[in-house]
């Protein structure tokens, strides 16, 4: 089988812990729980099932199939054009970091003390750690690179792996040792470049999600108990699952001017008076894909938004002996016609025509095209949705712009049905006993809170381990449920990943 390059659509308005490294068979078969019954076994099944991933022999570590680092490819391509636009240059650092680099910021050293794992050797006489991000490494060379205000701003960004160690209850996609992400790195004259830049890059990545992956999000600030070790502000966007968890799809920070300080980051401005930079860091991880698995899939397995999928279209042609020759002559000329849409024919043998059927809506290709000899003599296909599984009889004059005009309402759809789920799920409480039912029924929910860390730590404790997902700052004043006291300041509280 074969395809070409997907079509860019035009933008329109859990897992077994892989702690386990006993691996049981896949088989090809269905699922074998519903997505409404058991979210966690029929994220398992799918993932695995869909071909996305497989565990490998090491704990909390996943193995990327094709059809999963496709869909992370299709990321990639499209940010990286964002990122382009944005004057944003990609570059590479090394994986092992110097153990004192870590120490050189203090709030940035607590912070990722436990999911730092170091290698067995040492490096001049200090151990080196595998990198849980990159902002130190980068650090020591923006301090040789930038020396005047000329340099400014330096916007650079990875594409890599890293690890973290900490992580004791793993989910492949969502939650694993080591993952794939990219990583922004700027560096800017002032604060307010770089508070712009923030707030520039969070929106680039709500654009990303909820165009390209269809899924609705939320984007707002951490509150200070849940920002990034070392940063002055951070903000979120934030999707929420089936499960009623929210899942952080990306973030992106401002960071404080003494973690460049400490790495004796400075530069001479027009006036020749030498000042500190005001870095930010922002990023996006396979997370995203673990997020599209479980808002769009059904019980017959993955869906796969058109503007994400390798394969857009799948042509099965019903073949038999006697008509074969002709037939699969009219679905490559089918799949010519196609063009630049991403079509693959199924023309293999020793399989059932239902047996691909349901292999491809597993694999969640949006569109499939049935082609057999009596819709060969009436010159027409079937076209069938895999969103709705809706079937519509089309003439073979008319496939192409029947189908272009579909996927554009596949991705609508998809991202539609989402947004209505995220909308309903939003609840306001006015009172701690009104939070802790809220957070009890699985819902994302809004109270007026005073943002500080023994408040939050209170209510976090109230209920059970939920967190604040992100802060809104309104002007209309209310009354926080922990305290009492009077606040603009609106909370949403969830469970999550």
């Amino acid at each position: 089988m074969g395809g070409k390059p997907a079509r860019t659509i035009k933008s329109s308005t859990v897992s077994k812990p892989s702690e386990s490294i006993v691996k049981t068979p896949v088989d090809t078969k269905g699922l074998s729980v519903s997505k409404s019954k058991d979210l966690s076994e029929w994220y398992t099944q799918v993932i695995q099932k869909a071909e996305l991933i497989d565990y490998p022999p090491i704990q909390g570590f996943m193995i990327l199939r094709p059809n999963g680092y496709a869909l992370w490819e299709r990321i990639q391509t499209t940010f990286n054009a964002v990122l382009a636009e944005k004057g944003v240059h990609n570059a590479y650092f090394p994986l092992l970091i110097p153990d004192s680099f870590f120490k050189k910021e203090a709030e940035h050293a607590k912070g990722f003390a436990p999911e730092l794992a170091y290698i067995k050797g040492t490096e001049q006489g200090q151990l080196l750690a595998l990198r849980p991000t990159s902002e130190t490494i980068i650090y020591d060379s923006f301090a040789k690179w930038i020396r005047s205000w000329r340099d400014l701003p330096m916007k650079l960004n990875q594409w890599c792996n890293v690890i973290r160690w900490e992580v004791k209850q793993t989910k492949p996609l969502l939650r694993t040792r080591e993952f794939l992400w990219q990583e922004g790195h700027c560096a800017f004259a002032t604060q307010q470049e770089a508070r712009a830049n923030m707030r520039e890059m969070l929106q680039a990545y709500k654009k990303l999600i909820e165009q390209e992956l269809a899924i609705p999000v939320l984007a707002g600030r951490k509150s200070t108990a849940e920002k990034f070790p070392g940063a002055d502000m951070s903000m979120t966007v934030e999707a929420l699952m089936p499960d009623g968890k929210a899942l952080q799809m990306g973030t992106s920070h401002s960071l404080k001017q003494e973690f460049a300080r400490s790495f004796n980051i400075s530069f001479l401005d027009q006036q020749g008076v030498q000042q500190g930079i005001w870095p930010t860091s922002w990023g996006i991880s396979t997370r995203l894909l673990g997020g599209l698995v479980m808002v769009h899939g059904d019980d017959k397995g993955l869906v796969i938004p058109p503007r994400m999928a390798k394969q857009q279209i799948v042509i099965v042609p019903i073949l038999f002996d006697e008509s074969k020759v002709q037939v699969l002559t009219q679905a490559r000329a089918l799949r010519d016609s196609l063009h630049p849409f991403s079509v693959v024919i199924d023309d293999r043998e020793g399989y059932s025509p239902g047996w691909k059927f349901n292999e491809w809506e597993m694999k969640g290709v949006p569109v499939r095209v049935e082609l057999g000899p009596k819709d060969l003599a009436k010159q027409q296909v079937v076209v069938i949705r895999r969103d709705t599984g809706v079937k519509e009889i089309v003439p073979l004059g008319n496939v192409k712009t029947y189908i272009e005009t579909l996927l554009e309402t596949i991705q609508h759809d998809l991202y539609a049905k989402a947004k209505h789920f995220l909308d309903s799920q939003i609840v306001t409480a006015s009172s701690l006993k009104e939070l802790q039912k809220g957070i009890k029924e699985r819902k994302l929910v809004k109270v007026y809170m005073v943002d500080d860390p023994r408040v939050e730590k209170k209510l976090k404790d109230a209920t059970d381990g939920a967190t604040t997902r992100l802060i809104e700052e309104v002007t209309k004043e209310g009354v926080c449920v922990q305290t009492g006291e009077k606040t603009y300041t609106l909370a949403y509280w969830a469970k999550s990943y």
